[in-house]
Parts: C-alpha cells; structure tokens; sequence
C-alpha cells in the first residue's frame, strides 16, 4: 500500500474485501434459510412475447461482456504477448467484441426493463428490491460501455491499456497484497465502473440475481423420466384373463 492515500485505502482495498465477504457469506446466509426464494421469481407466465426477446439477448451479451472481463482482468499482459498476441490485436478484438457484447447485452437490459414497467401484472409483481436490482445493474453496464467509448473508441489508437493498472490492482487483492495506488490515474469512467460493479456485487446475495449460482450443471446427467400412459390401447401388458379393462383411471 506505498504511497497510497486513506481514500484509496478505503475504496481499492476496504470496499472490495467488505463485497467479496458480503457477497460469500450473503450468499451462504440466503442459501441456508430463503431456500425457496432462491429463484428467478419468473414472470414468463404473465408475458412472453418481449421476454423471448430481451431474456436471451441480456443472458448472452452479458455472458460475452463477463467472459471479456475474465481475460482481461485474469491473464497478465505478458502472457497474451508471450504467445505472439500484440497490444494492438489484442485492443481491436477486446474493444470491437466487447462493445457488441455489451450493445447487445443493454438492448436485452432495456426490453426487460420496458416489459417490466408496462406489462401490468409483471410490474405488480416487482418488489421494491427488484427496482433496486435494476439500478445497480444498469449503473454497472451503462458505466462500463461509457469507459469503454470515451477511452477506448473516442481517444483512438490502443486507447487506455487498463492491463497495467486496473488488471494489476485486480490480481493484488487475491494476492492479499493489496495496491490501491494502481488506481490512482485511472480514467474516472473506469473508476466509476468499478465502484459500481462492486456494490452490484454486494448486493447480489439479497436479489433474484442468485439465481446465476444455480446452473443445471447434472441436467444432462440426470436418469430418463419414465412416462406411463392412461391409455388402455397403449398398456405395457395384455389383461390377465377373465378381467375386462374399464375405462376409469387406474
């Protein structure tokens, strides 16, 4: 933490330890005792038509925006250039399929939104929390493609190399080495869309959003369902002798 103020401390070091903890123990806390309200609280019943739209669009263009942050924020700059990857190819391919990720990711945003304040039944099904959700949820992604334009598609060039600042600053915390000074000439769009992606993150535990830790991983695996029709034409066996099949249900 050399030469870093008690501000920096306090944001890029006390705030993203108080989410992570919030986050697991959140999580853990509203697994054990909310088991049935570890859901999405669906409202595919109440209107379909938009949803069909704006839930897969949102879904994958985040997937794509969250796989892109991985990369980024995970692998160190060296490494990608260790394998023949250049800044520049590396800033093309990151910014182009980034910014389509997340066009396509606020679109979905946006329809869900929409769908939600003017289908009736869906609105009157949203809690005060959902609306929260919403907030903290489109700050982070509005945030992130307004770092994205002005620093990286409106300054041209290889824009600004977040990987020797931001990415460093990142991998510091899971080293429990902590530098909050990283962050200290960060472009205000990244900073802001850092904070918000934390308090996002903070909030998580307590939302419909926990739903992201549910994934069907043993689907595929799970045993075939066996279905017996009522239909006496269709029976698995002929009647025993001297017994007529009616046709009430068995």
């Amino acid at each position: 933490m050399t030469n870093a103020t008690m501000g920096q401390v306090l944001l890029w070091v006390v705030l993203p330890y108080v989410t992570f903890a919030v986050l697991v123990v959140g999580s853990l806390w509203r697994y054990r005792y909310d088991k049935f309200g570890w859901t999405t609280r669906s409202s595919e019943l109440y209107e379909k038509r938009l949803l069909r739209w704006g839930s897969p669009m949102f879904h994958f263009g985040l997937l794509f925006v969250v796989l892109g942050h991985v990369l980024g924020l995970v692998i160190p700059k060296t490494w990608t250039e260790a394998v023949g990857v250049s800044e520049g190819f590396y800033h093309f391919i990151a910014t182009s399929m980034g910014t389509a990720a997340a066009v396509v990711a606020v679109a979905g945003l946006v329809i869900l939104i929409y769908r939600r304040r003017s289908t009736g039944p869906v609105f009157l099904a949203t809690t005060a929390m959902d609306k929260t959700m919403y907030v903290f949820l489109a700050a982070s992604i509005l945030s992130g493609a307004w770092a994205t334009v002005q620093t990286q598609i409106l300054a041209g060039g290889h824009g600004y190399d977040y990987r020797e600042t931001i990415s460093p600053w990142f991998r510091s915390l899971w080293y429990l080495q902590p530098e909050p000074a990283l962050m200290a000439g960060v472009p205000v769009a990244f900073q802001v869309h850092v904070a918000a992606a934390m308090l996002l993150f903070a909030l998580w535990p307590f939302t419909r959003l926990v739903h992201a830790f549910s994934a069907p991983v043993q689907y595929p695996f799970r045993p075939y369902v066996v279905y017996r029709s009522r239909d006496v034409s269709v029976s698995s066996r002929a009647p025993r002798p001297g017994w007529d099949p009616t046709d009430r249900a068995r």
